[in-house]
């Protein structure tokens, strides 16, 4: 066998374990992504082919990480996870501000937001732990997963950058769930939580205070603070059950949407394709997280099995925050739509992400107990 024809058997080899149900739906959301922005950016339709250019990319990442076995993610959880630690520090020391946010540091060639990296860097770290303490967890052990939680949570907070620090903080919450947290625990979180509730009011900034007025009465400002999510409303609303069509949704074209091509896209999808799009758009994200869960319930070890079960509810949590945020029920916050919004960061780590299912899902349980 010549060395073209091996590599060539390899790859069709590889191309064949990855798994069909989360390309499809993959897929699916991306050319839905796609169509979307078109409309959205039609005024800048620079926008649509960077747009293009970021997905080949996301889906080079996949493939990537869909070649690493588990064990190779498994052996570089400590070291992502102090790196992404550091750079954090290395924020609040030399960061780069912009409109009153310390979030970036200056590499020479471009800038980056080290709390991404914190986004699949905590999972990894909890995964690994809790791999590691498999069958002896104590009341110490949580404890000491949520003290890998709150460092990072904490630094992203001080940023300030709220609505990334909740994600962290989300992702890592439901690898400690997943492990076994206790009930009794999340009832005293939960009661602590709400009992803390006018402390946390104090120390969050007026834009943050503003963002949750706003939610509440989005008429005591119709202008200013209460733009963005009354005309989203509008737009959500005036689609109907069938939408008002392809490129024909007036408050996108006329541009009342504010941030229509990132955060606020789904406002343009649902002024174009209505309600039952919303359905199609809903379907879709579920088969999504069920994919992802039931390869986590799949999965050959306790780490592939908690990784796994994160980015699931991950996503889940992007999907859920941002159309809510859209729709009025939720401050908005800025958490993009996965797989359509535009924007190059966050598509790369949905690829890193779903490269991790793709290859926790190669090297799955083969005898299913």
């Amino acid at each position: 066998m010549s060395a073209a024809t091996g590599l060539r058997f390899r790859l069709v080899s590889f191309g064949r374990s990855l798994d069909p149900t989360l390309l499809a739906v993959l897929g699916a959301l991306t050319l839905v992504g796609l169509i979307t922005l078109y409309s959205a950016a039609s005024d800048h339709p620079g926008n649509f082919g960077s747009q293009l250019r970021n997905f080949a990319f996301a889906a080079t990442i996949m493939l990537v990480f869909a070649g690493f076995s588990p064990g190779v993610l498994k052996r570089v959880a400590v070291p992502v996870y102090a790196f992404g630690l550091a750079a954090l520090l290395a924020v609040l020391v030399a960061g780069v501000s912009v409109k009153g946010a310390q979030r970036w540091l200056d590499i020479g060639f471009t800038r980056v937001q080290p709390a991404e990296i914190m986004k699949l860097g905590v999972p990894l770290m909890l995964a690994w732990y809790f791999d590691r303490r498999a069958g002896t967890l104590r009341s110490l052990d949580f404890l000491l997963a949520f003290l890998i939680v709150l460092l990072p949570v904490g630094l992203i907070a001080r940023q300030p950058d709220l609505g990334t620090a909740l994600l962290v903080l989300a992702a890592g919450f439901f690898v400690i769930f997943f492990a076994g947290l206790p009930w009794r625990w999340l009832v005293g979180m939960g009661a602590t939580g709400l009992a803390a509730l006018p402390v946390v009011w104090t120390l969050m900034h007026d834009y943050q205070r503003n963002r949750i007025l706003t939610l509440l009465d989005p008429m005591s400002d119709p202008l200013g603070k209460g733009f963005h999510t009354l005309q989203s409303m509008i737009a959500i609303g005036s689609g109907g059950v069938f939408g008002k069509g392809w490129m024909q949704g007036t408050q996108t074209h006329l541009e009342f949407i504010p941030e229509r091509t990132t955060d606020f896209i789904f406002a343009v999808y649902s002024e174009e394709f209505g309600l039952v799009g919303n359905l199609v758009l809903t379907l879709l994200f579920f088969v999504l997280v069920a994919r992802a869960l039931a390869i986590a319930g799949n999965a050959a070890t306790p780490f592939s099995r908690l990784l796994a079960a994160a980015i699931g509810m991950i996503l889940f949590t992007y999907a859920f925050v941002n159309m809510a945020m859209v729709s009025g029920i939720l401050p908005v916050v800025g958490v993009p739509l996965p797989l359509i919004s535009y924007g190059g960061t966050a598509l790369v780590t949905i690829g890193m992400a779903c490269g991790m299912l793709m290859t926790i899902q190669r090297h799955r349980k083969l005898v299913q107990s």
